[in-house]
């Protein structure tokens, strides 16, 4: 009989970790596997796509962990997972992590497992407090990069032994884009327009060596109108070009010719695997689980995060030296190819799903 996973996640619309679930969702071996999905709000992008690949979805109507919503909500779950026999029940952010887990610890006997994705000073004071509650109640917690073990271990004492990596993985063929050069080089960063993103720093460094080039900044967020004026106050109005986020990341990446990571905290970024794939020479931020995908010199360049004059040394490189970026481009693309695909990290998450059934025995 298959091992049945239930997935968690708050939303299943555009974002890294619910690209993720629905990549793993998709990716287990159905011959091993049973997977199911949930989520505070089941519609979007990526519950479209799971609907498509006939994975079940559950609505768990909770919008705030203090009403009474929350409870109805831990009755259903506990309910679902009792009645369709679910083995592992896996959460994929920190909301769920601390809704879920107390849930599926004490009122079923499925194994608990938790992510974390990111570093926890993005998280908000109170999930902060809950988390390190289920950290100990978790069987497992799975990261997505070296760094974010280190972080677990060394910041909120998680033995070293109930970590599990299992990188991130992408659609290599999505994301093997045909290149599309422009007439001006083209400077570029897909990603959520947050404050840890760290985006006024691309566009100083670019001010200040982008003459004759174009810059593309592709996503929506509460930092656009920000961003914008900056922009306009350092000269460079007319040569930014905002994009809200889309869908069609390959065909974006695809005209960018380098890809630059400005932000100052970052697990695995989704969307630097991705400019990799597409071709991209590629520039990022030393922070978090970036120098795991760029190996200095190597498969692209580093910063340190907020160094405009740092970035924009780098950026004067890569336009003066068209070999170089090349170069760069052509290494990286073949490092994430051969690292990163979406049948590697199934693989190693059935592993993990595994080895948590066999310790629990």
């Amino acid at each position: 009989m298959p091992t049945r996973v239930l997935l968690l996640a708050g939303e299943l619309n555009l974002g890294g970790s619910e690209r993720q679930l629905t990549e793993i969702a998709r990716g287990l071996d159905r011959t091993r596997f049973e997977p199911h999905v949930g989520a505070f709000v089941p519609q979007g992008l990526r519950a479209d796509e799971l609907r498509r690949a006939g994975v079940p979805i559950l609505h768990l109507p909770v919008h705030s962990l203090k009403s009474p919503a929350a409870l109805r909500g831990a009755q259903r779950l506990a309910r679902y997972v009792r009645e369709r026999k679910i083995d592992i029940v896996h959460s994929f952010d920190y909301p769920m992590n601390v809704f879920a887990i107390p849930v599926v610890r004490y009122f079923t006997s499925a194994l608990p497992v938790s992510s974390q994705r990111a570093h926890r000073d993005l998280t908000p004071p109170l999930h902060l407090r809950l988390l390190r509650q289920t950290d100990g109640m978790a069987a497992g917690i799975v990261v997505n990069c070296e760094f974010l073990r280190r972080h677990l271990m060394e910041d909120f004492k998680v033995p070293g032994d109930r970590i599990h990596l299992c990188y991130n993985g992408i659609d290599l063929e999505a994301f093997r884009a045909e290149r599309h050069p422009q007439e001006e080089l083209t400077v570029g960063v897909v990603c959520g327009l947050r404050p840890e993103k760290s985006l006024h720093t691309l566009l100083e460094a670019f001010a200040l060596v982008g003459r004759g080039a174009r810059l593309r900044i592709v996503g929506s967020g509460t930092e656009l109108a920000g961003l914008q004026q900056r922009a306009a106050d350092l000269g460079i109005a007319g040569q930014v070009c905002f994009q809200p986020a889309t869908a069609e990341v390959p065909r974006v990446l695809g005209a960018i010719d380098i890809f630059v990571l400005p932000s100052r905290t970052e697990a695995l970024s989704n969307a630097l695997m991705e400019a990799m794939a597409c071709g991209c020479a590629c520039i990022a931020s030393n922070v978090g689980g970036n120098p795991e995908l760029i190996r200095r010199e190597e498969t692209g360049l580093l910063f340190e995060a907020g160094d405009a004059a740092a970035l924009a040394a780098q950026l004067r490189r890569l336009f003066e030296d068209a070999p170089l970026r090349r170069r760069l481009a052509k290494v990286g693309q073949e490092f994430v190819c051969r690292n990163f695909s979406l049948a590697a990290s199934a693989r190693r998450m059935a592993e993990i799903y595994d080895d948590l059934q066999r310790q629990a025995m």
